[in-house]
């Protein structure tokens, strides 16, 4: 089935039509290690799993690259300022390669704690010096170069007629000074491509090059990791919208510039997160990390469900209420995948869903279909999520007819294969042990032998268990977050 995406770069929702048969070539721009890595850094992972989640139960063949950059960022994207991951070292007290381990095995872990797909092509920018290097020489021979004495060598944008064609750039109708902090520059959009290192003292990280010693700017790598990894010509990238009007922008005008093909048929870009309504800052100590969640007890699927619950190109705020309520959500959700493990003396016959329309049809009868459908319409994440909600208010008991337990369990791995919430994987059955309490406490209740039905009701609470008496008998469901 055709999956649809909002290209920025055609400003509506394409069609996705691969360039090579049925392999997708992704590249998705990485973390700058030069810190701990904050919830809205996530944010954009965890949207573009989904997104290969989604080409993969499409059919499609993905090979996707990931960047690491760890160097070259500077504070400012006006080719101006300090490279971040030399202030990161300084601010540490350590060198700049031992700051950049240091957060690529934090970012590794959190990844891996996600549940994040991993990359194909997992790729630190240092790793590629060499390749940038005879890159950026093309692009000298070319005439696409010059000089800036002190500084660096210079893009010329002037030589590219599509220059900004991503961003939409009105180039004559920038301020004055808007992009040229860089004495010398020929153009307001020109941008640095290697950077010389200060006279004046020695930087952890530079490397000789037939320009000077110094070190790649910021837009190099992708375009150099992409290349080197994918290829030509891809399929899809992806970002932060902040990455439009200059990082994605400078991407395409040095590929473009050497390849004469278009770079990428669909450029994807997710919206920013608030905390509390306001932008993050360390200011405001607002900055937070998965180890902060955490720390709260919270399931860091719970943080997938906050994340999921918005659509990828609408803003966010994230709040510690909204956290307990994608937590509550996602525990529903929970109990509801455990009531394939319910006791077996609820029977065969009960009544098993309320007549709610539309949800049993796509139960029984299509278990993918819907879910699949919204996500392949621009990763609409958020519907999905509210059809879940749907249907653990539909759902009353589970019986142990095998045609159902069947449907229900490609429901649940439906659900888990495309988005990666760990519904069914986190509710396993619970012990013989616990089984024989519950029934121990029914007998208790059948003899109205209600103090032994509270104490053990208790000693299941203490064992993250609650139980549930309905009129089918009692069901047992996880404990709320």
């Amino acid at each position: 089935m055709t999956v649809r995406l909002y290209n920025t770069l055609s400003r509506r929702i394409d069609e996705l039509q691969p360039i090579n048969d049925n392999t997708i070539k992704m590249y998705t721009c990485g973390l700058t290690v030069y810190s701990h890595p904050h919830i809205g850094n996530w944010l954009g992972y965890i949207y573009w799993d989904v997104l290969v989640r989604v080409l993969r139960v499409s059919g499609y063949a993905v090979e996707r690259t990931q960047n690491i950059t760890d160097v070259g960022h500077l504070t400012s994207d006006d080719d101006n300022g300090e490279d971040k991951m030399e202030k990161g070292a300084r601010a540490e007290g350590i060198t700049a390669w031992d700051v950049a381990q240091k957060y690529i095995d934090i970012a590794d872990r959190e990844a891996g704690e996600l549940g994040l797909v991993p990359a194909d092509h997992l790729v630190r920018a240092t790793a590629m010096i060499d390749q940038q290097i005879e890159f950026a020489k093309i692009l000298d021979d070319k005439g696409y170069l010059y000089r800036i004495a002190g500084d660096g060598m210079y893009f010329d944008t002037s030589k590219l007629e599509q220059y900004g064609q991503l961003a939409r750039l009105d180039i004559d109708g920038l301020e004055a000074g808007a992009r040229v902090s860089v004495e010398g520059k020929r153009n307001i959009t020109d941008f640095a491509v290697w950077k010389f290192s200060p006279s004046d003292q020695k930087r952890d990280m530079e490397w000789d090059s037939p320009w000077g010693r110094g070190f790649p700017g910021w837009h190099l790598e992708c375009s150099v990791i992409a290349r080197e990894t994918l290829g030509d010509q891809i399929d899809i990238h992806t970002g932060g919208i902040d990455h439009i009007p200059v990082h994605h922008t400078n991407e395409i005008a040095q590929t473009e510039a050497i390849t004469g093909k278009q770079f990428a048929s669909v450029w994807l870009h997710v919206n920013h997160i608030k905390v509390d309504g306001q932008k993050m800052s360390k200011s405001l100590g607002n900055i937070y990390t998965l180890d902060d969640i955490t720390r709260r007890g919270y399931d860091l699927d719970a943080f997938k469900v906050f994340a999921l619950s918005k659509h990828y190109r609408k803003e966010g705020n994230f709040t510690w209420s909204s956290m307990d309520a994608a937590a509550h959500r996602l525990t529903a959700w929970r109990n509801m995948a455990a009531l394939r493990h319910q006791p077996k003396y609820l029977g065969d016959a009960w009544l098993t869903m309320r007549e709610t329309p539309g949800y049993k049809h796509i139960l029984f009868d299509e278990p993918f279909r819907f879910i699949y459908s919204q996500l392949k319409d621009d990763l609409n994440t958020v519907e999905p999520l509210m059809w879940l909600d749907q249907l653990t208010h539909s759902i009353v008991v589970m019986p142990s007819n095998e045609q159902f337990l069947h449907k229900f369990s490609l429901l649940l791995q439906a659900i888990d294969d495309l988005l990666g919430l760990n519904i069914a994987q986190k509710t396993p059955d619970i012990s013989d042990d616990l089984k024989q309490i519950i029934m121990k406490r029914q007998t208790a209740r059948a003899n109205q032998d209600w103090q032994q039905s509270d104490e053990l009701r208790h000693q299941l609470a203490r064992q993250g268990i609650t139980i549930r008496d309905t009129r089918w008998g009692q069901l047992w469901e996880y404990c709320q977050e």
